[in-house]
């Protein structure tokens, strides 16, 4: 049962992106502006001449853009059925909460009786709570397949990993009170398993605490999602072993 969108999403071609948060994208016989939903790094992609999927709401009073790119795609513009990989990492978690109130990451989580998102573990806000279970939902876009679109933009990566190493702590402090915890890698494309990067010093701090927090129990998963202009299915999960002892 996929999760379907209220409207489909409309193709465009994105010409360029002149600041993290918008895209301008060519829509028929015009340039507009929308939102750009994921505010680092994507890949290393030159967004020229990107096919895109756009969701336009409406009711557009109060915004700036016209719409929001929710998905980009690799392939060549003309090309029919594209493959699409969503860039929307807020809507992640709305796209989650449906396949596990839907009882399709039985899995990962079995029987689910009371779903909570947002949940607030000693100074942190984990995503989602799911009975005695922590779920933390990362959504990463800093690697893509390989593309002809590929070149290092201005755009700067994301240096500071104080808030997720916060989470680690946090999942990893409750495990001593009985409770499960997970940390979920969610791609919008069917992405390969997830391997840590060799330890250098930009990712030091971060690699410690995610191998420190395994070690305390904490389960990582991965899970892959489709998108089209229809709406988004489940792909495939599984659970990851990152340090394998």
């Amino acid at each position: 049962m996929e999760y379907r969108f209220e409207s489909p999403l409309i193709e465009g071609v994105i010409k360029s992106r002149p600041n993290r948060f918008i895209m301008m994208v060519q829509l028929g016989h015009s340039v507009v502006k929308c939102h750009c939903p994921a505010t680092g790094r994507i890949g290393d992609l030159a967004f020229q001449g990107v096919p895109c999927l756009l969701s336009i709401p409406k009711k557009s009073a109060g915004r700036k853009t016209r719409g929001t790119v929710e998905a980009i795609s690799l392939d060549p513009i003309g090309k029919p059925n594209k493959s699409w990989i969503g860039i929307n990492q807020t809507a992640a978690n709305r796209y989650l909460e449906h396949f596990l109130t839907t009882g399709q990451m039985k899995e990962m989580l079995g029987e689910i009786h009371e779903l909570k998102r947002e949940v607030r573990l000693g100074e942190s806000r984990i995503d989602f709570a799911a009975d005695d279970t922590y779920i933390e939902v990362k959504s990463p876009l800093t690697e893509l397949p390989p593309s002809p679109h590929v070149r290092h933009e201005d755009l700067p990566a994301m240096t500071s990993f104080d808030r997720l190493i916060r989470h680690f702590g946090a999942l990893s402090r409750s495990m001593k009170k009985g409770k499960r915890g997970i940390v979920l890698l969610c791609y919008q494309f069917d992405a390969p398993s997830f391997r840590p990067p060799p330890m250098d010093r930009a990712n030091e701090r971060v690699e410690r605490a995610a191998m420190e927090a395994e070690e305390s129990g904490i389960e990582n998963w991965q899970v892959n999602l489709g998108i089209d202009n229809n709406g988004v299915s489940l792909i495939r999960y599984f659970r990851l072993n990152l340090f394998p002892r």
